[in-house]
């Protein structure tokens, strides 16, 4: 099965070298002009947002990101479908969103070497913190406020304003904010 059409095939061709030779190898503090590349190839991110060279976006038309949101070093971003990213949100190092994946249960798999491919986009809410090195599932909404600890797997949607952890991750806690 193949993933896109030619035309698709073309700008991802296309977004490769441009990630190659102006995204990656930008300064560290360039966010801007990383949000510049990215919608220019179709994402739909607000600025001020802040996206960091390493970050890996396999599709940047599938990608919306509202203000001060945050990838942080070396994230994955498998965008075969949509993933949203609410305000004030940050995907921490090391972490990987995952929008697609194959269907094992299909059963000509039994004929071809090729499995189809599924897709389900990821939704995350506004003030989440995916810490390091979470797996996030496809089809998956993380609810506003909620706090994903570190190394953890999301297999099923998160509620809101909650800390969560583990594997498969499970809420350990309230998230209650600090008051001044």
């Amino acid at each position: 099965m193949k993933y896109f059409k030619f035309r698709g095939q073309l700008i991802r061709f296309l977004w490769n070298i441009v990630y190659l030779i102006l995204f990656r190898p930008s300064p560290r503090i360039f966010h801007f002009w990383r949000c510049f590349l990215l919608n220019i190839f179709g994402a739909r991110i607000e600025y001020p947002c802040f996206i960091y060279p390493t970050a890996k976006i396999w599709c940047p038309w599938n990608l919306s990101m509202k203000k001060l949101s945050c990838i942080g070093d070396n994230v994955i971003i498998y965008n075969v479908d949509k993933i949203k990213i609410g305000s004030l949100s940050t995907i921490s190092q090391y972490s990987n969103l995952c929008t697609a994946s194959h269907d094992y249960l299909d059963p000509s798999i039994n004929f071809t070497p090729e499995l189809p491919l599924i897709t389900s986009p990821i939704t995350i809410g506004d003030k989440v913190w995916i810490t390091s090195d979470v797996f996030v599932a496809p089809g998956i909404t993380i609810n506003n406020g909620c706090v994903v600890l570190a190394r953890s797997t999301v297999l099923s949607d998160l509620p809101a304003w909650k800390v969560v952890g583990g594997y498969p991750a499970k809420v350990i806690k309230d998230r209650i904010l600090k008051r001044n």
